[in-house]
């Protein structure tokens, strides 16, 4: 799928931790880093407003769309969080 992830951006911009990350949206870590390595299928909308929050940013500064072939690995992986990940 051609949506990558751009967590790792925010994060370094932010000087935070995936583990203070995760604690600030209430999720897990390990959860965390299936969005953040791009092998989520989908996100919620919930769990996308709360990292938004928690990093002050936009949606758009997490996902972007790339076209086939131009994310290289990311690609195949896809966005998101798990099916019943977040409960809330």
């Amino acid at each position: 799928m051609p949506i990558a992830v751009d967590i790792d951006v925010m994060l370094a911009r932010r000087k935070m931790s995936v583990g203070e990350l995760a604690q600030r949206v209430g999720i897990t870590p390990a959860n965390l880093a299936v969005l953040k390595n791009g092998r989520a299928k989908a996100v919620r909308f919930a769990t996308l407003a709360a990292l938004c929050e928690a990093l002050e940013c936009q949606p758009g500064d997490l996902l972007r769309w790339e076209a086939d072939g131009a994310a290289g690995a990311a690609d195949a992986a896809g966005a998101g969080e798990p099916e019943g990940a977040r409960t809330g």
